[in-house]
């Protein structure tokens, strides 16, 4: 891997540590937290109807202004199911990425901003 990758992946790690730090600051349950993390994933349901799709509903669960406005809004109007959410996808959103998962392309599912998933 090239030094820019070790800091995007590193950059990865620390939004998935701050998604779990905010969820478990307003979860009812730490055990909620694993379940949930994989909730996100539904978004690739898109890809059934083809690639431009299918890019197009994950990239927007997947993005950080989602899950950054999420939090925002959680915590300005006090909803810690809001809040909560917010964190969960903040917290999905870095641990994709520090697992090489970008945003997609409309080309294929492994063609992502942070190059071809699996090389």
């Amino acid at each position: 891997m090239r030094a820019v990758d070790w800091i995007l992946r590193g950059e990865s790690v620390a939004i998935f540590a701050a998604g779990v730090w905010l969820a478990l600051l307003v979860s009812p349950s730490p055990w909620l937290l694993v379940p949930l993390l994989l909730v996100p994933d539904i978004s690739m349901v898109g890809y059934l109807a083809g690639p431009r799709l299918g890019a197009i509903t994950y990239n927007l669960a997947h993005n950080l202004v989602l899950p950054i406005l999420t939090v925002a809004v959680g915590w300005l109007t006090v909803n810690a199911l809001v809040a909560l959410a917010g964190a969960i996808l903040l917290a999905h959103v870095g641990m994709d990425r520090a697992l090489g998962y970008g945003l997609k392309l409309p080309t294929d599912f492994k063609d992502t901003h942070l190059g071809r998933i699996g090389r």
